[in-house]
């Protein structure tokens, strides 16, 4: 159970795009002590920073949303942008183990 003075902490990503063109989407919602470790994850990310110009036929979109305690950010990437910070948020969430399959990729569970 999450303690008051703990923040809240969510991500999205949403990958489209591609040959296919399908959409996936992703959620991690960690509380507790992994919220502090996750928010770090999150400032790390160059929100504000100027983006590349997609390049290329059938390449990925990125679209990243993060909320920790008050603190709501979001940006669209092309595939290129997605490196260094952006790779390490992207995959911690891929890779968040609270998963579920759903039909558009995975979300976190509801509790």
């Amino acid at each position: 159970m999450q303690r008051a003075d703990e923040p809240t902490v969510r991500v999205t990503v949403v990958r489209s795009g591609g040959i296919a063109g399908l959409r996936r989407q992703w959620q991690a919602c960690p509380d507790g002590e992994a919220a502090a470790e996750w928010s770090a994850l999150i400032d790390r990310c160059p929100w504000d920073a100027p983006r590349s110009e997609p390049s290329g036929a059938d390449r990925f979109c990125w679209r990243v949303s993060a909320e920790a305690g008050p603190v709501r950010r979001e940006a669209e990437l092309p595939d290129a942008d997605v490196r260094g910070p952006w790779r390490a948020l992207i995959d911690a969430v891929r890779a968040w183990p609270d998963v579920t399959p759903g039909a558009a990729g995975r979300t976190a569970p509801a509790s």
